[in-house]
């Protein structure tokens, strides 16, 4: 069997999420020998879309595409970046008319090529045009060139995750999914190949409501008016997957969720 790695960030969300991916990737990198890196960076402007120095600086931590999710649009550099960036996704979902494209081709070497692409829910989110449909028609496209292929599905709705997932097991390697900023405990090998999870989780600050201060989503709630989002900033984890993929039939041979440091599960623990 020849195997490789595919490590895959969760969405990274403001400059906490980024020192985490600082600080963890390089160790990473080293010691499970990792092909190739990808990362949901729709968050990381302060958790609306991405700039231009942020998407360098991962490029050069390792990280070979970025992908994304509704947020991505919150700002209007993005269109540009998005039309002349090969390799920083928007769902391909998206009506057509928009800058970008929703799936891209990694060399990586003797290993072949790694197809990756991005998709979004419609559940809860956009009624944007179908993922399922547009799954088969960019799958198909991919397979012409390609064995691998690694689906970032940013969705709200766990069904519509978990239903992409049979819709595609065996026709890609992986099915991950974004956006609930919460890794799900479901990580598994479908039975004809592909891997699976709900949500990869978040890569940023978890003294928080997701990313946001505490305190002013809890008078979101509490009071049910208007409070601006501000990001919070600290108890910083870094959320991923490592995938561990046949390149010769392009199923996936593991999936292992990580999350670094890990979360305080005993009381006695320092913390």
């Amino acid at each position: 069997m020849s195997v490789l790695s595919v490590l895959f960030i969760g969405d990274i969300v403001g400059t906490p999420g980024f020192n985490a991916v600082r600080m963890f990737l390089p160790s990473l990198l080293q010691k499970h020998d990792i092909a190739c890196v990808i990362a949901n960076g729709e968050n990381a402007m302060d958790g609306k879309s991405i700039s231009e120095q942020q998407f360098k600086e991962l490029q050069e931590l390792g990280v070979r595409v970025v992908t994304s999710g509704n947020h991505i649009w919150e700002k209007w550099h993005i269109q540009k970046m998005l039309a002349t960036e090969a390799n920083l996704l928007r769902p391909a979902n998206y009506p057509r008319e928009n800058p970008g494209r929703g799936f891209t081709i990694v060399d990586l070497g003797p290993a072949g090529k790694l197809g990756v692409l991005n998709l979004q829910g419609r559940t809860y989110m956009s009624p944007i045009d179908c993922p399922f449909k547009t799954a088969d028609w960019a799958v198909d496209r991919l397979r012409e060139q390609v064995r691998m292929i690694v689906v970032d599905m940013h969705a709200e709705a766990t069904a519509e995750k978990i239903a992409l997932g049979w819709h595609l097991d065996g026709r890609v390697s992986a099915v991950l999914g974004t956006h609930t900023h919460v890794q799900t405990a479901d990580a598994k090998i479908l039975p004809k190949g592909t891997a699976y999870i709900t949500d990869v989780g978040m890569t940023g600050p978890y003294d928080s409501v997701l990313g946001m201060r505490k305190d002013i989503a809890l008078k979101r709630f509490i009071k049910q008016t208007p409070h601006k989002f501000e990001m919070a900033d600290s108890d910083v984890h870094l959320s991923a997957v490592l995938l561990k993929l046949d390149y010769t039939t392009g199923m996936a041979v593991s999936i292992e969720p990580i999350t670094l440091p890990e979360f305080r599960r005993n009381a006695d623990d320092a913390g």
